[in-house]
């Protein structure tokens, strides 16, 4: 047996022993323990934002490139044509939430402001004559020149996110939101503010989706029952008001679970024909670029309804996938808000997560018949760089929110590779007597001193 420098026999260590497993332990038991051990690691939530809204944005870019060839050659434009404005806006947009996810926390706070003032403008911009122009009957939308347009009421809802979780989280540092009246002013004066911009050029689905922020936030900031129950009647109201004088409107909400084009007095094609797509499809679909209703028959094939000619091109198991990454993506998000000791983070995290599932959830209730169309894109899916850029940059504060956790910074930092190392230099033989000395001078401090 070779001995040791010391003279005395190496020490052999003693192979750990396995966990012991008990009799008659259920393997589903133990799959259960094992994956809540997974969903508890502090980094979980950081991966879940930042693959699952890859995921959802790289899938959006193929079926926006499958579902608008036939749009953009009935435009007499290349296949390609849309999918590569598509891209440039998921570019633009990667760069963005880069740069979100790297802010610290104040620089988030410090920016609520300019957003909130420059979306304000830009939206009372949109009624001036000559600047703002109409799409689809609804006047939102600002020319940038050539084939770009700009719709600023989408960064309307990143301002209320961002200003409204500022607002509460300075009020509630001051213990005023014990009060009414510092709960509702002046955070629902300027979601009113914002509201009636946005109704102003008819868009009825964006209000509902600012609405919907409101709502997350007040409920978030621990808005009494009442005072929630209030706002929520007062928006009611106005909402049936907007929905009773508008025959347009009234036709969309004709059309929740209609199966033939023509129910009575409305035109349900673009609804009934949604769910052909979906019908159409099967478990797995009918191949890559193998919609048919996508050839004419399907209106907004690539922006609203992007969701049923996924289902009829990727079949059941396309749209399982895409419903999965949005419930991660959400699950994320609370987790993210439940999580932390900052209140801006919460109420921002809350927001966003409110903002994203609530419009997911609009636009896949009105492609399944379940809901009325209210003209909203699907997060980070649907074509529309308008929509894509601050939805991208949303994301890239959850992710900033997620990386700033105790747990998720330490777990990071062992990661990292520290400044100054080495981590690849030199030969081994080069390298093993630094470990050696290291190794060395501990054990040399354990000796005794006659120990030589």
């Amino acid at each position: 047996m070779p001995s040791s420098r010391t003279g005395r026999p190496p020490v052999q260590r003693a192979a750990r022993p396995a966990p012991p497993r008990i009799a008659g332990e259920n393997p589903l038991r133990r799959l259960r323990t094992r994956a809540r051990k997974a969903w508890d690691r502090p980094l979980t939530a950081y991966y879940l934002i930042l693959g699952g809204s890859m995921l959802i944005t790289v899938l959006g870019l193929v079926m926006v490139y499958s579902a608008s060839q036939i749009t953009a050659l009935q435009l007499s434009l290349p296949g390609s044509f849309f999918f590569r404005k598509q891209f440039l806006a998921a570019l633009i947009g990667g760069a963005l939430l880069f740069a979100a996810s790297r802010m610290p926390v104040k620089l988030h706070r410090a920016l609520a402001y300019p957003i909130l003032a420059a979306a304000v403008f830009s939206m009372a911009l949109v009624q001036v004559p000559g600047i703002g122009m109409s799409v689809n009957g609804n006047r939102n939308w600002i020319s940038l020149g050539g084939s770009f347009q700009i719709q600023p009421s989408e960064f309307g809802k990143l301002a209320l996110v961002l200003w409204g979780a500022d607002l509460i989280a300075r009020k509630q540092e001051k213990r005023l939101l014990a009060q009414w009246k510092h709960m509702l002013v002046p955070l629902v004066p300027v979601a009113f503010l914002l509201l009636g911009l946005i109704m102003l050029g008819g868009d009825m689905g964006t209000a509902i989706i600012l609405t919907a922020i409101l709502f997350g936030l007040l409920w978030l900031a621990g808005a009494p029952t009442r005072l929630f129950a209030g706002v929520l009647s007062v928006a009611g109201l106005i909402g049936v008001i907007l929905i009773k004088t508008s025959p347009n409107r009234m036709a969309r909400l004709a059309c929740i679970g209609a199966t033939e084009p023509k129910a009575g007095a409305a035109d349900c094609w673009q609804a009934v024909h949604g769910i052909y797509a979906l019908a159409s499809g099967g478990i797995f679909g009918s191949g890559l670029g193998a919609s048919v209703e996508k050839w004419g028959q399907l209106p907004e094939a690539h922006t609203d309804f992007i969701f049923a000619v996924t289902g009829e091109e990727l079949g059941l198991a396309g749209t399982l996938s895409v419903l999965a990454l949005f419930a991660a993506l959400g699950y994320a998000g609370i987790r993210v808000a439940g999580r932390t000791e900052d209140p801006f983070v919460r109420y921002a995290a809350g927001g966003v997560t409110t903002w994203l599932i609530a419009q997911a959830v609009i636009n896949i209730g009105a492609v399944l018949g379940l809901l009325p169309i209210a003209g909203v894109p699907l997060p980070l899916f649907s074509y529309g760089g308008s929509a894509l850029l601050p939805t991208m940059f949303a994301v890239g504060l959850l992710i900033a929110f997620a990386r700033d956790e105790p747990g998720a910074r330490a777990a990071l930092a062992m990661r990292q590779p520290r400044f100054g190392r080495k981590r690849s230099g030199g030969s081994r033989a080069e390298r093993v007597p630094r470990r050696w000395n290291t190794m060395r001078r501990r054990a040399s401090a354990a000796r005794p001193s006659g120990e030589r």
